[in-house]
């Protein structure tokens, strides 16, 4: 993240903090719901499973994918770190996440043609968005379903509709329903309490276009 990017989103997270001790009950209330916001479920040409989780994504997308919802599903490639480009140089390969998550479904039972990378190395959700674009448009797929986790499907529903807004192809967000996350009692949980205020932060930045 870029240091300008990194400073709105330190003050996005004060400004949530403060105006949730000041705001009370309102926020602990609606703290956690608003950040879920999902699509209808319809029928599509492709699900995409976003990186950043190991199991409850490809889960999500395992399920979808076995109700008939779509036949294909695409991985998230995630970012190469330099290290692990040292490792390589050095004959040693560490397998990379989506490498793990292609083997689950595998075992799950869905065929290898029928499961797809990204095939550039991304960072974020607004670069996922961007290379599913261009993976769309050269498949001329019309609808895609994108597996996220509940907290983040607010913001990924914005940066991927932002994305594809003008384009042929409707973009459906859905949250895991394998994360255990309370968007209701968010604040009861250490990590929601973690997750809920990074996210405001970051769809606050990213309202403003500081932050992928």
């Amino acid at each position: 993240m870029r240091p300008a990017a990194r400073r709105a989103l330190l003050a996005a997270v004060l400004v949530i903090v403060v105006g949730g001790v000041a705001g009370g009950g309102c926020f602990l209330y609606y703290g956690g719901r608003f950040l879920q916001h999902e699509d209808s479920l319809q029928k599509a040409d492709a699900i995409l499973m976003l990186g950043g989780a190991r199991a409850e994504r490809c889960l999500e997308a395992f399920e979808l994918y076995k109700a008939g919802y779509a036949p294909v599903i695409v991985l998230s490639p995630g970012r190469l770190e330099q290290a692990e480009l040292l490792l390589r140089d050095r004959g040693v390969r560490l397998p990379l996440e989506v490498d793990l998550q292609r083997d689950v479904l595998r075992q799950l039972g869905v065929p290898p043609e029928r499961t797809l990378t990204l095939p550039v190395s991304v960072d974020n959700t607004a670069q996922e968005a961007e290379a599913l674009h261009d993976f769309v448009r050269a498949r001329g797929w019309r609808r895609v379903i994108v597996v996220t986790s509940k907290y983040h499907t607010r913001r990924s529903r914005f940066g991927f509709r932002r994305e594809f807004a003008g384009s042929a192809t409707d973009i459906i967000v859905r949250s895991s329903r394998f994360d255990p996350s309370d968007p209701a009692h968010w604040w009861r949980h250490r990590p929601d309490v973690r997750f809920v205020l990074e996210e405001w932060g970051k769809l606050i930045a990213y309202r403003f276009g500081l932050a992928g």
